[in-house]
């Protein structure tokens, strides 16, 4: 049973994999095929079995299929992106307040759009708490209309809302997040935001309404009031909601890198850890009552215990309490997990079965696959059920080397529970480091010290007294939710100083398919049940994680060098690598207050490379959209020598100085070679005095990479007068380059046609926003590079950029062409086919 149940859930993977989908009939045939030989076969078992593992497999591809056919049959129509939608709707979840905006889940009863618009939008009302002047998080959109503020969203209202929408659409990088997946499989099928609303004008309805899902949505919010009203100030008040009801939007930046640096991440959530706890102290309170028949038993015939046995009603009351918390908490995919192997052990209990848990495991592995087929690729599924696999190995071997006896005194019990649970704990943060820092690209050291004490504490101290404070009416709330924060804030001392040293964290670049396989061999090794030779095999293990710890990404050879030109929205950051040197060009848009492209984008994939150390950050000016990431950089990588394009008193420049970067200001002449390729700057030719009026594009650093076969040319932001000067100043030879950033994104105020005649690319780079309000590229410039025979490559349509000189030939890539998925809508299909046919005509 276990190979069938989890090869329905290989299906469910294998189909998340697909390019395209298939027709619905294809896995159907090949289920009913393999039903139908294993029939034939039946006499012969282990035919038979491989049989109905593939029909199992099948069943899984083609339930998933099916799903997402249907999911994606529902999507805005091109013809009403970016255009005035008048949506009537409900607030259909627990809406998440930011610091510039609130983000809720509107469902769409009608519109003007009618059937051209789904029904279930995510969207964002900018203006909550004070948004001033700062840009939307999605710097691709254009800006919405600034408001002084938002109402109070509370779920099941009625709205009438003027809204901007687009087709789900996400920035793609090289190993880097999959927004329109995540939207896929919440079944968000357009996003945007609110310009203006109102309220329906019958606000009775708001609180009759929505049904049972409504409800809960309701009920989560109130409980969330009541938190955030019992502690105004407090620091970790967020932490408490996340912990009762499952919303992390409150928890700061800094505390979210503490609990990063520190692994405890998955428990500042609603984690199985949590539900498990309680559900348990649940049933042994039930059950202890049940016993004595809730202090009734002289007014009854029968007894309780007697009607039904203690152990049946404590499962029945752990099911109620697991179900109930999982509801509270918005029914993720750890809550999912748990309230389903929950419910396997208590049917078993309540039909006398002994379940394995192995088999516990595997059945809700695949009833989650069923309920939600995209939910096997995230990142929470795996390592929600690896750790708790990886439990119940350590568990085992904890009660192997148990002592037996009728003489153990209660101290040997504490020391023996003790050492079981250091013991678990060491287990589970070895045993998922392969897949750690192949999600993550980076692991805590001091995980193990770190939940060796916020485990106990933040599971049977803080979550207990949050939930008993959230249930309790105000006056005596208050006092029971300052002590679950207290107790929080006395653990985070004890994080801070553990993540205080700079090894607290061990950064380490993705490491290929086979070292992770490997690795998950050792593991499996290290982790092997019983005492006889078990130390040969953990050896053996320790040595298959070798491969993964010392995996380095390949690198240029001498003489090469690498470029790619980041998908990060509108804005620039185009990294340069050579054989043993590495350059970043510009840092990116700031998306808001707290987020910007360097954090998002440039950062991870740094890490995920295995960039230790930028030997220099190129500023090309001061832009936003160029420079918006510096900061972010500055203090996640170190940097040894910075060159900008800046006004004398700009605030990077102090920011490196600081930091102890070297300082140094772009201007033509400045050159240097690394492995065999140069690097010269063709632009400013001198440095702004001060008060001189020069505006930022026309102080855009231009930097040209060279080595004698292939050439790169960056080019910032400047505009047709620079570049006129440029192919008047400079010799053609150097202008001349195989690859360009293009000026300015694509603006009509500059890509010249003398300029291009000058530079004769083969290759143009467009960084742009997904329907940036600029209209980057403008179409005559477009049209410039097609009447050239330049293939242009947008990074909006094709994602990240990456171009490697090989020899004489280049090799170009880009991200969507590396990964493609079904779920990429039809014009990103076609901006692949194009980008291929770029790559097939280059020499």
């Amino acid at each position: 049973m276990r190979s069938k149940l989890v090869g329905f859930v290989a299906g469910c993977m294998a189909l998340q994999m697909q390019a395209t989908l298939v027709p619905v009939w294809q896995p159907l045939g090949v289920l009913l095929l393999c039903l139908l030989l294993a029939v034939v076969v039946r006499r012969r078992p282990m035919l038979c079995a491989v049989l109905l593992v593939a029909a199992t497999i099948a069943a899984g591809f083609g339930w998933s299929d099916w799903r997402a056919q249907q999911r994606m049959s529902v999507v805005l129509s091109p013809a009403w992106e970016g255009k005035d939608i008048i949506a009537s709707g409900v607030v259909a979840e627990l809406p998440q307040i930011g610091d510039d905006a609130t983000r809720f889940l509107f469902q769409i009863e009608s519109s003007n759009a009618g059937d051209a618009a789904p029904h279930r939008v995510r969207l964002s009302w900018y203006g909550t708490r004070g948004w001033g002047t700062a840009k939307p998080e999605d710097a691709e959109s254009a800006a919405p209309d600034r408001r002084a503020g938002v109402p109070d969203l509370r779920p099941g209202q009625r709205w009438q809302l003027t809204l901007r929408l687009k087709r789900p659409h996400s920035l793609s990088n090289p190993g880097g997040f999959d927004g329109e997946y995540a939207m896929l499989a919440d079944n968000i099928r357009a996003t945007g935001y609110v310009r203006t609303g109102k309220r329906a004008q019958n606000i009775a309805l708001d609180e009759a309404g929505g049904g049972f899902g409504i409800g809960v949505e309701r009920w989560r919010a109130a409980v969330r009031r009541h938190i955030l009203t019992a502690l105004p100030d407090a620091r970790f008040a967020p932490v408490i909601v996340a912990l009762v009801v499952g919303d992390q939007s409150g928890i700061a930046r800094d505390d979210w890198v503490l609990f990063r640096s520190t692994g405890i991440s998955h428990l500042v959530s609603i984690s199985g850890l949590h539900i498990t706890m309680i559900a348990g102290l649940f049933a042994a309170v039930w059950m202890a009552l049940w016993r004595r028949s809730f202090g009734l038993t002289r007014w009854l015939r029968t007894p309780l215990p007697l009607r039904m046995p203690a152990p049946r009603a404590g499962a029945i009351a752990a099911m109620l309490a697991a179900f109930g918390y999982c509801l509270l908490a918005g029914m993720g995919v750890p809550a999912q997990r748990t309230l389903l192997m929950l419910s396997t052990v208590a049917v078993a209990r309540l039909t006398d079965r002994n379940v394995p848990a192995s088999l516990s495991l595997c059945w809700a592995a695949a009833v989650v696959a069923v309920v939600d087929p995209w939910a096997v690729m995230s990142a929470g599924f795996w390592l929600s059920f690896g750790a708790v696999a990886i439990i119940f190995i350590a568990a085992q071997m904890a009660l192997d080397g148990r002592r037996s006896g009728e003489t153990e005194s209660w101290w040997i019990h504490i020391q023996q529970g003790l050492a079981g649970s250091t013991r678990i704990q060491f287990a589970v943060t070895f045993g998922l480091l392969p897949l750690t820092l192949l999600l993550f690209q980076q692991t805590s050291v001091v995980s193990a010290a770190a939940n060796g004490l916020a485990i106990p504490v933040v599971s049977f101290v803080t979550t207990p007294l949050a939930l008993i404070g959230a249930a309790l009416p105000d006056p005596v709330a208050q006092p029971v939710l300052n002590l679950a924060e207290t107790s929080f804030r006395w653990l985070a001392i004890w994080l801070e100083w553990l993540a205080r040293p700079s090894w607290s964290v061990w950064v380490a670049p993705v490491a290929p398919a086979w070292a992770l396989l490997l690795a998950a061999g050792g593991v499996a090794l290290l982790l092997v049940p019983g005492a006889h030779r078990a130390w040969a095999w953990r050896a053996q293990g320790a040595v298959l994680l070798l491969p993964m710890v010392l995996a380095r990404v390949p690198v240029p050879p001498p003489g090469e060098f690498r470029v790619v030109a980041f998908d990060i929205g509108q804005g620039a950051a185009v990294l340069v690598e050579t054989a043993s040197h590495r350059l970043l060009f510009d840092t990116g848009p700031r998306y808001g207050d707290h987020a910007d492209a360097a954090a998002r984008v440039i950062t991870p994939y740094l890490q995920g490379h295995g960039v230790a150390v930028l030997d220099t950050l190129v500023v090309s000016h001061e832009d936003s959209d160029h420079a918006g990431g510096t900061e972010t950089v500055l203090g996640a990588v170190p940097v040894s020598t910075m060159l900008a394009s800046l006004p004398p008193e700009h605030a990077l420049r102090a920011e490196a100085e600081a930091l102890g970067v070297g300082f140094a200001g772009c201007l033509a002449g400045q050159s240097w070679t690394w492995d065999g390729v140069v690097f010269e700057v063709l632009h400013p030719v001198q440095l702004p005095t001060d008060g001189a009026r020069v505006s930022s594009n026309a102080r855009s650093c231009v930097l040209r990479i060279g080595n004698g076969r292939h050439a790169a040319l960056l080019t910032g932001d400047i505009e047709a007068p620079q570049e006129a000067a440029l192919v008047a100043s400079e010799p053609a030879q150097r202008l001349m380059a195989d690859i360009l950033l293009v000026p300015h994104h694509g603006s009509k105020t500059s890509s010249s046609g003398a300029f291009l005649d000058a530079v004769s690319p083969q290759v143009a780079i467009f960084q742009v926003g997904y329907r940036n309000r600029y209209g980057h590229p403008h179409p005559q410039v477009w049209q410039r590079y097609v009447a050239r025979d330049i293939d242009g490559l947008r990074t909006d349509k094709t994602g990240a950029v990456v171009i490697q000189t090989r020899g004489n030939a280049l090799e170009v890539q880009t991200a969507r062409s590396m990964r493609p998925r079904y779920w990429s809508s039809a014009q990103e299909v076609e901006a692949l086919a194009n980008a291929a046919d770029a790559i097939d005509a280059l020499p």
